[in-house]
């Protein structure tokens, strides 16, 4: 039975590599025609008109970027707030319902977000700031560092977890309040584990899709403002899939997905550089 099980796991590790081979080498195989000689030099240009044989990627890798960062600039200290209040700054009880509705964030769909902030957040910016229609990289980074906040919460939860038990005795000892070893001894024993929920909340923002595609309003440029709209990688290839499949302007979503790709790569090898680090509790 052992045996057996090994196997079976052992088969699901080759064909879950294999998977993951089979998608890079799609991709470099439909990005090689455009990433030599002109192809690269239109991909990697600042302008995306299609109609003119200008294929330029770089506004969406920059609305991509920008969109992610912003949120999780607004995510990651939240979610560090929610996760000290949960482990003892706050009542237990209060602490307990917080967790229990991060959780269940993690169960709502992605389109809920964006279908609920449509109707009240995009409104909200439109007449705060009374410039444009409101669907804009404001509304877009606010929708989406709530769905990566699970994420990071979730994360740091199961970091301060398996630190707590290891300085409870010490901080008992010290006299240190719940809040206090926290404050002082749990947060600062967490680094890694923040970093490493930096690491998979900027890997889930910025491979989200429905939400930039929702509320980013979806313009080709560079944004020089929060309220300007911007279109990110993700949005980009499910706009030109739903009304192209032949012209090189399709050709050049490859181009997109391989950085989506390697994007994920580099994710993936800092949670397990982070890990290694650590020793393997991180």
């Amino acid at each position: 039975m052992e045996r057996i099980t090994r196997g079976l796991l052992l088969l699901s590790a080759l064909v879950a590599g294999l998977a993951v081979l089979a998608i890079l080498g799609f991709l470099v195989w439909f990005s090689l025609p455009l990433l030599c000689g002109e192809g690269l030099t239109q991909v990697l240009s600042w302008r995306w008109r299609p109609f003119q044989g200008e294929f330029g990627i770089l506004p969406m890798l920059v609305g991509s970027l920008c969109l992610s960062t912003t949120s999780m600039a607004v995510a990651l200290p939240m979610g560090l707030g929610l996760c000290c209040f949960a482990h003892g700054v706050g009542p237990r009880k209060p602490a307990a319902l917080v967790m229990g509705v991060v959780r269940f964030m993690t169960s709502v769909p992605t389109v809920v977000y964006g279908f609920v902030a449509v109707f009240l957040l995009v409104p909200l910016v439109r007449a705060a700031f009374v410039s444009g229609s409101g669907f804009s990289w404001l509304a877009a980074s606010l929708t989406l560092s709530l769905l990566v906040l699970p994420t990071v919460v979730l994360m740091l939860h199961a970091q301060f977890e398996l630190i707590e038990p290891r300085v409870r005795l010490t901080t008992a000892a010290l006299g240190l309040t719940r809040a206090q070893a926290v404050r002082y001894v749990v947060l600062p024993a967490a680094q890694r584990g923040l970093l490493a929920a930096s690491a998979l909340g900027f890997g889930r923002a910025v491979g989200d899709t429905l939400v930039p595609l929702m509320l980013a309003g979806n313009a080709p440029q560079v944004p020089g403002s929060l309220l300007d709209a911007t279109r990110t990688l993700t949005a980009h290839i499910a706009l030109v899939v739903a009304t192209d499949s032949q012209s090189t302007a399709y050709l050049s979503l490859f181009a997109c997905g391989l950085i989506l790709f390697v994007t994920s790569v580099a994710v993936n090898l800092t949670l397990r550089s982070l890990n290694r680090s650590d020793g393997g509790r991180a």
